[in-house]
C-alpha cells in the first residue's frame, strides 16, 4: 500500500455517507474527546501557548510534523487495508498506531477514544469491517484506525473521510485551547479557519507516505504530553 495511486480515492460523499461522517465526528458522538488536550494543557501552563496565534502555530506543527500527521497516515493505510481485504496490513497498522504513541497519556488518548468509537459505532452503525477488526486485532485500537475501518466498511471513500477526521481532531483541540487560554469562541473559529490549509496539506502528504516511513518530529508537543502526566492541577486527561 505504499504507492499514492494505489490508496487514494477521490470520489465525493453521497448524502448517506455524509450523514454518517457528520454523526461519527460530531462533538456529541460518545468518544469522550472533550476530556483530552493532547498535552496542550501543559503547553498553556508553560507559556508555549498563550493566545490565538500561538495556538494556531502549535496545532500547525502537530498537523505537519506531529501526532496529527501520523494519525492521518494510519487512517489512510487502515482504510486501504479494509478495502483490499488485507488482514495482515490492517493488523500491522493497528499495532503501529498504538506503538508510536509518544507517551502513556497519548496512548490512553488514542486507545480510549478508539475503543469508545468502536463500541458506539458497532452498536449503532454495524458493518462487517468492524467485526473483522475485532477478530484480527483483539487489543486496544487507535482512534484513527477505528474511524478509518468504519468509513471503509460503510463504503465511504478515504479522502473525504480523512478530511472530516482531521477537522474533528483539530476542532477538539481548539475547543480545549478556548477553555484553557482562555479564548473567545470567535477567536477559536478564526484559528480553525486559518488551519484549513494545514489540514489539507496533512491529508495530501498522508496519501503519499508509506507506512514504513511514518514518524513525527514535534518534540515539544511530545514533551508536553509527558509533562502533563505529573502536572499538579489538570482539567484534561492528557
Amino acid at each position: 500500500m505504499a504507492g499514492k495511486e494505489r490508496i487514494r480515492d477521490t470520489q465525493t460523499c453521497d448524502p448517506a455517507a455524509l450523514y454518517r461522517l457528520m454523526s461519527w465526528l460530531s462533538p456529541s458522538y460518545p468518544v469522550g474527546a472533550y476530556s483530552y488536550s493532547g498535552g496542550l494543557e501543559w503547553a498553556v501552563q508553560a507559556g508555549d501557548v498563550k493566545d490565538a496565534d500561538t495556538l494556531r502555530d502549535w496545532l500547525s506543527v502537530l498537523l505537519a510534523q506531529g501526532a496529527g500527521f501520523c494519525d492521518a497516515v494510519f487512517f489512510v493505510h487502515a482504510h486501504a487495508a479494509v478495502r483490499a481485504e488485507d488482514d495482515g496490513a490492517l493488523s500491522a497498522v493497528s499495532e503501529l498506531a498504538c506503538a508510536l504513541a509518544a507517551s502513556r497519556e497519548r496512548h490512553l488518548e488514542t486507545t480510549a477514544q478508539g475503543g469508545a468509537f468502536f463500541d458506539a459505532t458497532h452498536a449503532a452503525w454495524p458493518c462487517a469491517a468492524l467485526e473483522r477488526l475485532a477478530t484480527i486485532w483483539m487489543k486496544p485500537v487507535a482512534y484513527p484506525v477505528a474511524v478509518a475501518v468504519a468509513a471503509a466498511g460503510h463504503g465511504i471513500t478515504a479522502e473525504p473521510a480523512l478530511h472530516a477526521y482531521l477537522h474533528a481532531v483539530t476542532a477538539n483541540l481548539i475547543s480545549a485551547g478556548v477553555r484553557l487560554i482562555p479564548l473567545g469562541q470567535t477567536d477559536g473559529q478564526r484559528v480553525l479557519a486559518a488551519l484549513a490549509p494545514a489540514v489539507a496539506q496533512a491529508a495530501e502528504r498522508a496519501f503519499a507516505t508509506p507506512l514504513k516511513e511514518v514518524g513525527a518530529a514535534a518534540f515539544r508537543a511530545d514533551i508536553a504530553s509527558m509533562r502533563h502526566e505529573t502536572q499538579y492541577t489538570r482539567l484534561f486527561r492528557s
